[in-house]
């Protein structure tokens, strides 16, 4: 093997092989429409975690889902954003049906109280037995998880019953490997590159002592997203948008129903594209639409927003998104 070329591959693709993308699996308000499924939005981690991370889950969703190709067995948590059913209702049909998708390893769902007893009840009252470990966990406010790539916390925000908002945090990654400056002190490619990489010091065969830190590039900073739930504007929000490299936010409403918005405890485009402004967010994408408006008015919506925020795009089904700290 070329040593020289398969590192400089390596190397290359550790810069952009960490994709956060988000897959949004359906992107209306309420009921079903032509054009857009209720609420559910996927975040592929299959370089971070070789996981697929869910954000509610409406009716449909396993539906949604085999029009992509994500794997149910690879969705390790889903997270929910309130109990209003079309953010849940697809919740029992998709964990039955990973039963016979290959589905063994630990599934969590993170919800509100009330979360494990519409599982469990739904579950009981089929007859479903599932064939992997199942862990509910019922939130309120605070950090739900942390691991050594992300943190995750959770915000109430002002619905009509009690709906939450997602801030993840990824963890700064390590820098790139500075290939040059080892070649200079004369390492050369091979197996010890990637020894050097995954360790704080490593031996050569000449006896020579190599510290990583000498031979690694500035720490690559983590990605932050937001993801929130049904709301009206809230001060709440704003902290959990912060500094945002992408925040999902709820468009049910164009700019001219906003006191139809209000009564509903729902945001408009601009009320969207202005938290997503003074939150200093670095893109914003709408979803969640009032099957009110059809395919023609997605550019108004999404052109109200742009008004106020000009990095603003309007989510569709199957829509995906990078999330990039660039």
């Amino acid at each position: 093997m070329n040593w020289a070329i398969h590192w400089a591959h390596q190397n290359n693709m550790s810069e952009v092989g960490d994709k956060m993308e988000l897959v949004f699996l359906g992107t209306g308000s309420g009921v079903p429409s032509k054009e857009r499924n209720v609420s559910a939005i996927a975040l592929k981690l299959l370089q971070e975690q070789n996981s697929i991370w869910l954000f509610d889950c409406g009716e449909a969703t396993q539906h949604q889902i085999l029009r992509t190709n994500i794997k149910p067995r690879k969705i390790k948590k889903i997270f929910i954003t309130h109990l209003h059913g079309d953010h849940i209702f697809g919740l029992p049909g998709l964990l039955s049906s990973r039963s016979f998708q290959g589905g063994d390893e630990r599934l969590t769902v993170y919800g509100p109280k009330g979360i494990r007893s519409y599982i469990e009840t739904s579950l009981t009252v089929s007859g479903t037995t599932l064939t992997y470990p199942l862990s509910i966990v019922e939130f309120t406010e605070g950090q739900l998880l942390e691991d050594e790539q992300f943190t995750v916390t959770c915000k109430q925000l002002d619905h009509g019953i009690p709906s939450f908002g997602f801030r993840i945090i990824e963890k700064n990654r390590p820098g790139r490997l500075l290939v040059d400056r080892l070649k200079d002190d004369g390492v050369e490619p091979g197996p010890i590159y990637q020894q050097i990489k995954e360790n704080e010091a490593v031996r050569l065969s000449d006896g020579r002592i190599i510290h990583r830190r000498q031979y690694i590039g500035p720490d690559k900073k983590g990605r932050v997203l937001a993801i929130l739930g049904d709301t009206r504007g809230t001060e709440a929000a704003k902290s959990l948008a912060e500094n945002a490299d992408l925040l999902v936010h709820e468009a049910t409403f164009g700019k001219d129903r906003a006191a139809l918005a209000a009564d509903y405890f729902h945001s408009t485009t601009q009320q969207a594209a202005t938290l997503a402004r003074d939150s200093n967010a670095k893109k914003l994408v709408l979803t969640h639409i009032s099957s009110r408006y059809q395919d023609g008015d997605d550019a108004q919506l999404v052109n109200e927003a742009r008004e106020i925020f000009p990095r603003t795009e309007l989510a569709y089904d199957f829509y995906q998104t990078m999330i990039d700290s660039n």
